[in-house]
């Protein structure tokens, strides 16, 4: 993690994080920003299956928030998105 060292240097300066704070607030961030689209649906259609949601109602819901999210995707089927699901 030496590469964002300024990053938590800059964070314990601005805020009232100590470093271990910082450090592990930089983490959650690179960790949330690096999920790719795939890793995103599989975990989204599990947390939306919890939620007993159908799988019509969930994959409607996946393609919206796919949209939203960070990540430049395609925009994926239905069907595409049962694939990344069940392969």
């Amino acid at each position: 993690m030496d590469d964002l060292e300024e990053l938590i240097n800059h964070l314990v300066q601005t805020t009232r994080l100590d470093r271990d704070e910082a450090r592990r607030v930089v983490r959650e961030v690179t960790a949330y920003c690096s999920e790719t689209a795939e890793q995103f649906v599989v975990r989204r259609h599990l947390e939306l299956q919890a939620d007993r949601l159908t799988n019509p109602v969930i994959f409607e819901r996946l393609s919206k928030e796919i949209e939203a999210r960070r990540f430049r995707a395609n925009p994926f089927s239905a069907r595409q998105l049962r694939r990344i699901v069940y392969g």
